[in-house]
């Protein structure tokens, strides 16, 4: 299968080791991968500014950069989340739905398409915490919210479960949000970072030498809060241990 890569402009500029660690284990899993260089933002910013019109030209783009491919795969469930759910800026042509319905994230895609059994080359000898982002839970359904009276199911979970060596903690609070919600952690200052600092201080509780998520944005933002608060933790991508990152 033709597999477009997306890599979030957040991830590009910040952490581009999460885009290398996506694109080297997709294409150890057997994918045709391109990486279209006109790709840019996906407009998520703009829109849960509430500035939506303003996202259209990026909405644009986006479509532009990644249609015919097969699935477009992206380490991001908040933008792959705006992308599937809220990407209205632009009318919904047939190619505009196409886009949208083929865009996965890398968990979903491992998880639901690829329906990976093992990942041989992964070891990763470390306590870890799971960090559900607020789109990937209940965007994207990765996992049952707490909220729901259903039986348990965790699609991260059951992937980071087949690393040897991972001992996985629970926090007290899995599904709370960290605070860091895009534009929101700038406008809503003093409430993201309490809520980051809480966050943080629940794994700590839970002994987690890592904490582990599918969105670098939430790790970026906790990884602030633990510098400040002089938690000694680290943070990674779920696609860097999955692709044999040992630390």
């Amino acid at each position: 299968m033709r597999v477009g890569l997306f890599i979030p402009c957040y991830i590009d500029a910040f952490f581009p080791e999460v885009g290398i660690a996506t694109l080297e284990l997709l294409e150890r899993l057997g994918c045709d991968i391109d990486y279209p260089f006109d790709q840019t933002c996906c407009g998520q910013p703009m829109a849960n500014s509430g500035c939506q019109a303003e996202a259209a030209a990026t909405e644009r783009n986006f479509v532009r950069a990644f249609s015919g491919f097969d699935y477009v795969v992206g380490p991001s469930g908040s933008c792959v989340n705006h992308v599937r759910s809220k990407f209205t800026a632009v009318e919904q042509t047939a190619e505009v739905k196409a886009v949208r319905e083929r865009t996965v994230e890398l968990v979903e895609f491992l998880h639901d398409v690829l329906q990976v059994e093992s990942f041989p080359w992964a070891r990763f000898p470390h306590r870890v915490g799971w960090h559900n982002g607020c789109g990937s839970l209940r965007g994207l359904g990765h996992a049952r919210p707490s909220e729901i009276n259903a039986p348990f199911f965790s699609k991260p979970l059951d992937l980071l479960n087949k690393v040897e060596g991972i001992e996985l903690v629970e926090p007290a609070r899995p599904d709370e949000c960290c605070g860091f919600g895009g534009t929101f952690s700038v406008f809503e200052e003093a409430v993201s970072v309490k809520a980051g600092c809480d966050k943080v201080a629940d794994h700590a509780r839970a002994g987690a030498a890592y904490i582990v998520s599918a969105d670098t944005s939430c790790l970026m933002h906790q990884k602030g809060c633990a510098e400040r608060t002089g938690a000694r933790m680290k943070f990674i991508h779920i696609a860097e241990i999955l692709n044999g990152a040992t630390q």
